[in-house]
């Protein structure tokens, strides 16, 4: 078999299955087991899958800037904001974090609102800056310009001043066993302090980051409060991400 047909195959079974054991699919194959793993890491270099211990996992494509990602199921992000939005309450400390589902949900806040809402990214906090009624906080630091988020020590040191209601946070992989990830160690060092300081975290997952993972993990997804799913979600997907323990429900189109 060629090698192009062996990695048309691995990519085929982790769409099917999302996830692969190298050792399962050499035997298959009938091709030693190094083969597989060579397919993988040359695979995981084009970005087209995520490499763990004995095997694979899909590849998340929201790993690409924020630009890129905002042209990416658009619609099924506005109704995650919309959704994102209808959970916060008047009086509550909110932590929303980066990117484009976080945006929504800034622009979906209704305009009355009195909130306090803490955030790491600039572009999140212009666009709150038009709800009259809201307080806004900003935690500075260096500026992670593939996300448009603040990362490193600054962050977390003022995150951990604060005892939050919700934190809303942006992930670009979503995955029954491996959980939560990102793609940068140190964005992911301030979602599991900010995780940390709110009472519950809620997560607006769009399509293209259920059943993907990315290198540097944030939590278990047992750990979120909320899951909250396109429009549309297969029940098939729901079953799957509420067996992990989490409370699964899909948002209004």
């Amino acid at each position: 078999m060629l090698t192009t047909q062996r990695k048309q195959l691995i990519l085929a079974r982790l769409a099917r299955d999302g996830n692969l054991i190298a050792k399962v699919f050499s035997e298959e194959l009938g091709v030693s087991e190094d083969t597989i793993r060579r397919d993988l890491r040359e695979l995981a270099q084009e970005g087209k899958l995520q490499r763990v211990h004995g095997g694979a996992l899909p590849a998340s494509a929201a790993l690409a800037d924020l630009a890129a990602r905002d042209q990416i199921a658009p619609a099924d992000k506005q109704a995650l904001g919309r959704a994102g939005a209808a959970l916060v309450k008047p009086g509550q400390v909110v932590i929303l974090d980066g990117g484009s589902t976080a945006l929504q949900v800034a622009r979906h806040l209704p305009d009355n609102l009195r909130a306090t809402i803490v955030t790491h990214s600039p572009t999140v906090a212009i666009e709150l800056a038009r709800h009259a009624q809201l307080e806004i906080i900003m935690l500075g630091g260096r500026l992670f310009r593939h996300s448009m988020v603040n990362v490193g020590a600054a962050v977390i040191d003022a995150a951990s001043q604060l005892r939050a209601d919700l934190f809303f946070m942006g992930v670009t992989g979503v995955h029954a066993q491996a959980g939560l990830s990102t793609g940068d160690h140190e964005e992911a060092a301030v979602k599991r302090c900010l995780h940390q300081r709110a009472a519950e975290t809620i997560v607006l997952a769009s399509q293209e980051k259920l059943g993907a993972a990315s290198a540097f993990v944030i939590a278990p997804l047992a750990e979120v409060a909320l899951l909250v799913l396109p429009p549309g979600t297969a029940k098939k997907t729901v079953r799957t991400y509420a067996s992990a323990g989490v409370p699964v429900v899909v948002a209004d189109a």
